[in-house]
């Protein structure tokens, strides 16, 4: 399972510290068979700048340099840590940004659909950021928004609100869970919700995200954070990955179906 907004942004907390102000002594490029070869030149073009801010958007990391900003994207199964420059390798550490403090940013990622981008334009930009909708927490992102967005729709509002073109950030997990919340059926069109429904599941969507960066991600397969620990959102789910469960709220058993080729897990008497 691949690392979603909460994971992205637990990641951004804990590098935060150990970044920010420090110059890049040298990027070491290890394996460039990422997702997107890693450029040739990049080492060249960001080795002893400073990395002013560190900051996310939707599941991107960008380190903001004194000329230009780093683009990171953890793929699938991505995790960044905070070390020793001196720590030996492990075998899918594929990128080292070592640091004048002694610590290296190291990637490790089993499944290379991660990447790593360089721009000195706006990075908002780049062809990866330029249509990526509002984020979660965004004013933009509110109940009036969201019932607008989905009139005419007849997809369902799980794969909506999937949808990176509509809301940035809410993958699989968090979708399934702020439904449970909201008490909204996976499946129902997404033209089909009211106002007041509408309202109520952006309400649940912040909420979700709120709490499982509180807590530091989901612990999943892949998942760990900068420090090396899980996030420990898991034990909180309510309908993810309990098929067959009882409900936690009214003791129905929890169902699950493949849904956009994902699976879906939901309580048919809480969720309507």
């Amino acid at each position: 399972m691949p690392p979603e907004l909460p994971e992205v942004e637990t990641t951004r907390r804990g590098i935060e510290p150990h970044v920010l102000g420090r110059r890049i002594n040298v990027l070491r490029v290890h394996d460039r068979r990422l997702r997107w070869p890693v450029a040739r030149h990049l080492p060249a073009s960001v080795a002893g700048q400073k990395i002013q801010r560190a900051d996310r958007r939707a599941k991107y990391l960008l380190l903001r340099l004194e000329r230009g900003t780093l683009i990171l994207h953890l793929g699938m199964s991505g995790s960044l840590r905070v070390l020793p420059a001196a720590t030996p390798r492990l075998i899918h550490d594929h990128l080292d940004l070592e640091l004048d403090s002694g610590q290296t940013l190291r990637f490790n990622d089993p499944r290379r659909f991660g990447s790593l981008h360089f721009t000195t334009n706006d990075p908002a930009t780049h062809p990866l950021l330029a249509d990526l909708a509002p984020e979660p927490f965004d004013d933009a992102f509110d109940g009036a928004y969201l019932w607008r967005v989905t009139r005419g729709r007849r997809v369902a509002i799980k794969q909506l609100l999937m949808n990176a073109r509509l809301v940035v950030g809410v993958g699989n997990i968090y979708a399934s869970e702020a439904l449970f919340r909201s008490g909204i059926r996976p499946g129902r069109h997404a033209r089909g919700l009211t106002r007041a429904e509408c309202a109520r599941l952006v309400r649940a969507v912040r909420s979700i995200l709120a709490n499982a960066i509180k807590v530091g991600g989901t612990t999943l397969r892949d998942y760990v954070g900068a420090d090396g620990s899980p996030g420990y959102f898991r034990q909180k789910l309510f309908v993810y990955e309990r098929a067959d469960a009882p409900c936690r709220t009214c003791g129905t058993t929890i169902r699950r179906r493949v849904q956009g080729q994902r699976s879906t897990y939901w309580c048919p008497t809480c969720q309507q």
